[in-house]
């Protein structure tokens, strides 16, 4: 079996290598919010280490608590020397009742970074 060792030890030093690393996701720093009329205006501050066009923050998007896509806010473009950065989606209506919204940020990597902020209503 100790013959197998160096073996067994090469092969998951391959596999390491081999894996797919995920990079760091985009962080939502801030989320301000502003009542205009019947719908709100979102904006939200990401940080994320954009290399350029290969990798960069490309959006964000407003979920109801359940789940429910209320608003999506692409950004087309990198944001190399400009971090953090704040940008706004107006025109976003959240159903009556609602105490909070979720806000989630993508990549154009790895897509949805999975974690949300949770943020309340004022």
């Amino acid at each position: 079996m100790t013959q197998f060792r160096p073996l067994l030890t090469a092969a998951l030093i391959l596999c390491a290598f081999a894996s797919p690393a995920l990079a760091d996701p985009p962080v939502i720093e801030d989320v301000q919010l502003r009542q205009v009329g019947g719908s709100w205006t979102v904006s939200v501050t990401l940080s994320h280490p954009d290399t350029g066009w290969d990798h960069y923050a490309d959006g964000w998007r407003v979920l109801s608590p359940s789940g429910e896509e209320l608003g999506l806010r692409v950004l087309h473009h990198p944001h190399v020397e400009e971090q953090p950065f704040t940008r706004s989606l107006s025109g976003v209506t959240i159903p009556e009742g609602l105490r909070e919204i979720q806000i989630e940020a993508r990549d154009n990597k790895d897509g949805w970074a999975g974690r949300t902020k949770t943020v309340a209503l004022p």
